[in-house]
């Protein structure tokens, strides 16, 4: 076997996991603090990268400027969604099953208006940074080494963000105990308002990345939701840590697939993983069981 090609398609699965661990995030943050599951959060991530494709090849703006846009456009849909669909929905019965419901509703709702508007045809996003560079001995695009340092500085940014600021500590508490957090004058409302917002702009910001690999279309935000289940579970429900760990678990695993096995068989490995956590260890690296 190559020891080149395996540690080629090693960085590729680090520069891969980095996006799986952004998406994952914002899907443990909304559990960590809500206690629910998004399943429209691949549709706002088809989101961000169509307003990078409108924003790059009709206005001509610079990456940076599209980038900004979309994670805007995100930020601000995430919180309609929870003022005006979810929040109606808490603490009523069956809070537990409803948001899946409204959530998947959504989803159909922004794949069908995706394919209605701008059709079936993937579109191609250039890339931000052409050429490639020579990183520990191998070739890789900029692009590439591109996601991997903005993955890095968001994922560590917001972590600092969440652990040192007021918003993150009022975050913490609430998801810790909701009923103590507003007797201490925590507004849990806005949390989960700002909680929304943060996900929904985290998912913009990986297609944006990924983009110019990944082609637009109206379903490019089902693989990449499918994955970021699988990564928070990996993690652990709720934990922002494991996301980040599961996140890079995952993107590797589906490189070494690709070369011990085929790129086939890729998705098979992901799914055989997840098995065999949720039978060994369904809490995942860092979560905790509940009963």
């Amino acid at each position: 076997m190559n020891l080149k090609l395996i540690a080629e398609q090693m960085l590729n699965g680090i520069v891969l996991g980095s996006m799986y661990a952004l998406v994952a995030s914002g899907l443990t943050l909304i559990w960590g603090t809500m206690k629910m599951l998004n399943f429209a959060h691949g549709e706002l991530y088809m989101m961000g990268g169509y307003v990078l494709y409108f924003s790059l090849i009709l206005l001509g703006l610079h990456p940076f400027w599209g980038i900004l846009i979309a994670m805007i456009i995100a930020f601000v849909f995430g919180l309609l969604m929870e003022k005006m669909i979810l929040r109606p929905l808490l603490d009523k019965p069956g809070w537990h099953v409803s948001p899946i419901v409204a959530t998947l509703g959504i989803s159909i709702f922004l794949q069908n208006f995706a394919l209605k508007a701008w059709g079936e045809r993937f579109k191609s996003v250039p890339y931000f940074i052409e050429g490639t560079m020579d990183l520990f001995g191998f070739r890789v695009a900029y692009q590439r080494v591109l996601i991997l340092v903005v993955a890095a500085i968001v994922m560590v940014g917001f972590w600092l963000y969440v652990k040192r600021s007021r918003f993150g500590i009022a975050l913490r508490a609430t998801a810790q105990d909701r009923d103590a957090a507003t007797l201490l004058g925590i507004n849990s409302h806005r949390v989960y308002l700002l909680t929304f917002g943060i996900s929904s702009a985290l998912a913009a910001l990986a297609a944006t990345m990924l983009a110019p690999i990944f082609l637009v279309n109206p379903w490019m935000g089902i693989p990449p939701q499918l994955k970021a289940f699988i990564v928070v579970v990996l993690g652990g429900l709720g934990s922002f840590g494991g996301a980040i760990l599961g996140g890079f678990l995952l993107g590797c695993i589906e490189s070494l697939a690709t070369v011990f096995l085929s790129s086939e068989w890729k998705d098979v490995a992901a799914f055989a993983v997840l098995i065999a956590f949720l039978i060994f260890k369904p809490s995942g690296f860092f979560g905790t069981k509940e009963w």
